[in-house]
Parts: structure tokens; sequence; C-alpha cells
């Protein structure tokens, strides 16, 4: 028998931003129209503005559309413009949306991009999607995952300063593995090949340049693998990006935001996604930003879209089996 079709819900981003443009764009694709059941979550002017940007017609994809009514109907929204009412709306479409997920209605999301000042300007403290979203589910120790193509990086801190991320914590280092580990094997990877990046330059040189990798970074690293998970480290964080994207690991553990930011950026941008981890749904997202000097240009590229849909429709697919099977 085969496993049905997923549903995903998308969340359209700030209504301001390439959001609704970028999904548009990446829907009129009939691969990925057929590969899930979609519903977008937004307000019908950034539909009616997304419609105007790209001549695709929502009406054509014969995907399903719940609108918010979150902002007036009839006004048109001010392409690149920073607007509280933006960011209150783009906030709502999250928690609508995760809502879904955890209820059982939808299998995954996919979020378009929103603007944290935005959000804040309207009164709601936000630090980024993956804490919000978190905080909907009920979860406290959330970490992100870039996976790309080449390669998949995930984080032990994020969106955080960098003083407090290098305050390590050997449990937290364990637990960033552990998810990783489960999430690559979502992904298609029965046995991770995992690298840990040491915190200090050259994972500290033994101790001459600090002594956190060998106090708190090799301990969780002794400890997966008693546990059997294929992992090494502490390893240089300069070095082991380029061992890695040439196929000597899956998965790289970043110690703080940038330090696995930027590498996978610089490796393939547009095909980085996204993905929350240690939260009980499935969720993925563009890894770039509502792009407002752009927005209503109809410019913006929608292969990162793609690739943030494409990769939910495979990992809610792969939990389905998952569930059919121990049925």
């Amino acid at each position: 028998m085969n496993p049905r079709l997923p549903k995903v819900v998308v969340t359209l981003g700030d209504p301001a931003g390439v959001g609704g443009e970028v999904t548009l764009k990446a829907l009129s694709d009939s691969a990925i129209r057929a590969s899930a059941r979609w519903v977008l979550l937004g307000d019908q002017a950034t539909i009616d503005a997304a419609e105007k940007t790209t001549s695709v017609k929502l009406l054509d994809l014969e995907v399903e559309f719940r609108d918010s009514g979150m902002l007036p109907k009839g006004e048109p929204i001010y392409m690149g413009e920073l607007r509280a009412e933006y960011g209150k709306a783009a906030a709502a479409y999250v928690y609508t949306a995760t809502r879904m997920c955890l209820d059982g209605e939808a299998d995954a999301m996919v979020t378009a991009p929103l603007n944290k000042e935005a959000v804040t300007m309207s009164g709601l403290k936000f630090s980024g999607h993956t804490e919000y979203i978190a905080e909907i589910c009920g979860v406290s120790d959330s970490r992100m995952l870039l996976a790309g193509v080449k390669l998949s990086v995930v984080h032990v801190s994020t969106h955080t300063s960098l003083k407090k991320a290098c305050e390590l914590n050997t449990d937290r280092i364990i637990r960033t593995i552990v998810l990783g580990n489960d999430a690559m094997k979502l992904l298609g990877h029965p046995s991770p090949r995992i690298a840990v990046c040491g915190l200090n330059p050259h994972a500290g040189e033994h101790g001459l340049f600090g002594s956190e990798d060998e106090e708190f970074i090799k301990p969780a690293v002794e400890a997966c693998r008693l546990a059997g998970i294929d992992c090494e480290g502490p390893v240089a964080p300069d070095t082991i990006f380029f061992r890695a994207a040439r196929g000597s690991h899956d998965l790289i553990v970043a110690m703080y935001h940038d330090q696995g930011h930027i590498p996978m950026k610089l490796l393939d941008f547009e095909a980085t996604v996204n993905t929350s981890l240690g939260i009980p749904i499935i969720r993925t997202s563009v890894d770039h930003g509502t792009a407002f000097d752009i927005a209503g240009k109809n410019i913006a590229s929608d292969g990162n879209m793609r690739a943030a849909m494409k990769m939910a429709v495979t990992m809610a697919r792969h939990r389905i089996q998952h569930a059919t099977a121990t049925d």
C-alpha cells in the first residue's frame, strides 16, 4: 500500500516581503504541486499582490488557501515597508500553521520569511521563527538545522550573543548531536557521519587556545559515540567544512550561529533549507529574509522556497512511512 500524500501548510510571511511571490512561483512547478496537498496561510491582499507581481494565479494552482483576515480587505500591500500590522499578521500565520501540525491537521509546515523587527513592533516578544514555534509547541530546547545538497549543519546555539554562546554546556552539545543524528535519518541518511566543531581556533590546540574544547565538547562527543552515533570531534572549524563538502561527513555540529551559517551560505545559499529540530512537528523554511528591497519586482528567486518545500515533503513522507510500518 502506498502511503498517503502529506498535507503541508505554507505561511506566506511578511506581506510586504517576497514570501507570497516565491510561494506562487514555486507552486507553479507541477512536480512540487503533485508531491503534497498544499495549504497556503495568509491574507487575500498578499495573494493579490503576489499574483500581480508574478502573473501566477492561485486559482490555476488548485491548492487550498486560508485567509487569516488579519489585514483589511481591499487595501493594497505596501511592498518593502516595515509595518507593525504586517509583523503581527506574519506571526499569526505561523501560530495557526503550528497549531495545525500539533493538532494533526497537517503533516508539516513551510515558512516564508518574516521580519523580526516588524513582529517586535507589533508588541510580540520575538527572537526568531525557531524559538517562537518551539514556544507554541511547549518546548524550550529547540535547535536549528541548515540542510543543503552537499552538507548539513546543526547549531548548539543560534540567536544569542557570541559571549553567551561561548558558555558551553556538555549536555546541550549531546542533545544537539542526538537531534542532528535523528534529523539526518529523516532526510534519508541511515547512519549519518557527524563532525563536531571546536569552539576555539584549531579546536583549542590541546588547551593552547582555550580549555572549552577539552572540557565541554570532547566529553559530549565521547558520550554520543558510546551511544552508537558515528561522530568525531572536536575538530578544527576552519578546515572541517572544506573536508565535509567533499564528502567526509554528512552533518557538522556548529557551536554558534555564524560558525555554521557563513560556510553553509557560501557553499550553496539557494539550496540551503532552515529546519527546526527538537519540536514535535516538521517545520522547514527558506534561509533568506523578506528582501524588502526587491519585493514586488518579480526578481526574487523561488529556488530556496522550492528546496524548503521538497524537504518538508521528504521528512513528512519518512515520518508517515515510519508510522505506517509501526502500525
